[in-house]
This record gives structure tokens, C-alpha cells and sequence, in this order.
């Protein structure tokens, strides 16, 4: 069960604890299903929060819709696994997809102030061109970059990768510090190799071309091909969306957790990455996806089940065991907006 103010509340969810009047008298009965009329009634009894039974915790909060999500992943996959060296008018095709993608995101109405779970998971190389595109969409929209800005950062980031496929290393699956010296130094071509097979096509802007071209350099000249530390902000954009994608699906390196990879971008903020670039990005990361096992400062383990909008590193547990071990009898909710002094420790597997 949940707490939930009146404003949340919806018709026919079951209250989980009677409400009762001073002098302890049922004015709705546990188990008792919510109408409108009786949500006005409770308001003006001036109760402002109640008991909502919960089944299990709330859906992920996810930047697009799970099924439009899907097929945007099968489209770019079909597109870049038909596409050859020199043949790019296939490629074309990935600029309406770019606006798919922007559109969906827009249109949603809490995009501005939703906390998103945004989970580790394998490491699919068209998966990361979609995922990296979202992130930066959605940067981008809430630094409120001009509509032609943002296409160009959306084709950018599904293009971003495409010279991997003129590579003959084996890069895949593995770290990249496991590699050769000369494998390296090849593998570090291939934004070069992808910028160059598309520098000379005009249906994709200088911006994609440069996204393509430095989504791997730092602000302290330590990326590369070119040592770059002067980029522009659809490239601070790009690379602080694609460092944190490659980090949770374990491309190029171990896998991390979510909040390992956030406290690696706060520890490089003005240093590496555009520190408001950073900010913006965490302002709708949660650092604890939903679903996740954590132990809090007084020994409880608790499961992460809701977000708290503006506090990403805050969001509501369903504790599981208390300090001793031992399971919880019944539910037991804490918030830790409202429970200032309870704080997560660590994250459990």
C-alpha cells in the first residue's frame, strides 16, 4: 500500500485502511472501492491523505512509450544492417525516424518534470543508438534548443556509431582496454570512418556530421580522434547521453550501475563534461531505477517502487527486511523526501 494525497487519487482504486472519524467511527471501510463523490466528501472532511492498496510497484517511467520504443529499435536495426560503404540513401531514412522519436517525446505532457528509470541492461549496439538519441532529445528539450537543433542531435545520435561497420577488429562483447595497442588505435578510428563517409552528403547537417565526428572527445582534450576541447553544446549534449548509455549496457567497458555511472559524470563535471549539461540530465535520472534492492543507513533493505519528481536520489521504499534481517510482517512505505534522515547506502544485487 501507498499513501496518496486527494489530488492523486482515481476512481475505483480500493483503500488498504479504513478511515475513521476522531471518535474512531468507519467513514469508508477498508477494502472499500473510491467514487468521485466519495473523494469530495473526504475533502471536506479536510482528510488529505489516505491508504491506496498497491499490488506490486509502479510501472517504469520510460522516456517513450514501451511499443513505440520497440519499433523504432527495429527500424534503425533494419536500416543500419542493410546499409554498405558509399551506399548512404538508405540512411535517409533514419532522419523521419529521428522526428518520430522527438515527436513522441514532446507530445507527453509530464516530459518537463518526470524522473525516468533508466535501467542497465545487454549491450545491443542499435539499442544504444536509440537509447543515447532519447537522452539527448530530451536534454536538449529541457534546455529548449530550437526545434532544427534538436533534429540535427536526434539524426547525430542514431548515426553516431556507423563507423563500427567498417571496422574488421573483433571489438564486440569485450572491454576496450583488453585490446591490442594496434586494434585500439583502429577502433578509435571509427568516427572518423563514419564522418567520412557522410561529409560529403547534404541531406544531413554539419551538427549530425560533427556528432558523428567528436561524440568521443572531452572538454579536457583526454577523447579522441582529435583532442578536441572546444565543443559545442549538441556535442556536450551527445557525450555526456552516450558515455552514460555505454556505462549501463557495459559497451566498450564492465557494466556499471545506474548510480556509479551518475556519480562518474558528477565527479567529471567542468572537467570532462559541461557541467550544466550534467545537471540537466540528472534533473530526470533516477539514480535508483524502479525495481531496485537497496540497504539504507539504519540496516533495513528496502525496494525502490516510485520516484519523487525533483529528487531523483530520493524516491519512496517498500521495506523488505528491518536491521535484524527479518522480513517486515506487513508494508511498510517510507519516503525519503519525508523521512529526511533515512538515506540509501548502497545498492544490493
Amino acid at each position: 500500500m501507498r499513501w496518496k494525497t486527494l489530488d492523486e487519487l482515481k476512481e475505483n482504486e480500493i483503500l488498504a485502511r479504513p478511515i475513521l472519524t476522531e471518535d474512531f467511527q468507519v467513514i469508508l471501510p477498508e477494502g472499500a472501492i473510491l467514487k468521485q463523490g466519495y473523494i469530495e466528501k473526504l475533502r471536506e472532511l479536510n482528510i488529505l491523505k489516505v491508504f491506496i492498496k498497491e499490488d506490486s510497484f509502479e510501472e517504469d517511467a520510460a522516456i517513450l512509450k514501451k511499443e513505440i520504443e520497440s519499433l523504432v529499435k527495429e527500424k534503425i536495426k533494419d536500416i543500419l544492417e542493410r546499409h554498405t560503404y558509399h551506399h548512404n540513401e538508405e540512411l535517409m531514412e533514419l532522419c523521419e525516424t529521428a522526428d518520430n522519436i522527438i515527436v513522441s517525446i514532446a507530445q507527453e505532457d509530464e516530459v518537463a518534470e518526470q524522473v525516468f528509470d533508466i535501467k542497465e541492461r545487454s549491450a545491443d549496439i542499435y539499442e544504444h543508438s536509440l537509447s543515447i538519441c532519447m537522452l539527448s532529445v530530451l536534454t536538449a528539450l529541457k534546455l529548449k534548443l530550437s526545434q532544427d537543433v534538436i533534429h540535427d542531435i536526434g539524426v547525430g545520435c542514431l548515426l553516431h556509431d556507423i563507423g563500427l561497420r567498417y571496422l574488421t577488429i573483433d571489438y564486440e562483447s569485450q572491454n576496450l582496454s583488453n585490446l591490442s595497442e594496434a586494434d585500439m588505435a583502429e577502433f578509435r578510428k571509427h568516427s572518423v570512418y563514419g564522418y567520412t563517409a557522410l561529409k560529403e552528403e547534404n541531406w544531413i547537417s554539419d551538427t549530425s556530421k560533427n556528432i558523428i565526428l567528436y561524440h568521443h572527445e572531452r572538454m579536457d582534450g583526454s577523447g579522441y580522434p582529435l583532442h578536441a576541447t572546444t565543443l559545442s553544446l549538441p556535442l556536450q549534449i551527445v557525450t555526456v547521453c552516450d558515455t552514460f548509455d555505454e556505462m549501463i549496457c557495459g559497451i566498450g567497458c564492465d557494466k556499471v550501475k545506474v548510480y556509479e555511472a551518475v556519480e562518474y559524470l558528477k565527479s567529471y563535471k567542468n572537467i570532462k563534461f559541461s557541467e550544466t549539461v550534467v545537471d540537466v540530465f540528472l534533473e530526470f535520472t533516477a539514480v535508483y531505477p524502479v525495481g531496485t534492492v537497496v540497504m539504507t543507513n539504519e540496516g533495513e533493505k528496502g525496494l525502490v517502487i516510485r520516484q519523487n519528481k525533483e529528487f531523483p536520489d530520493r524516491p519512496v521504499l517498500r521495506i523488505l527486511t528491518d536491521k535484524y534481517g527479518s522480513k517486515v510482517p506487513t508494508d511498510v512505505i517510507k519516503d525519503l523526501i519525508e523521512i529526511q534522515h533515512i538515506f540509501i547506502e548502497k545498492v544490493l544485487d
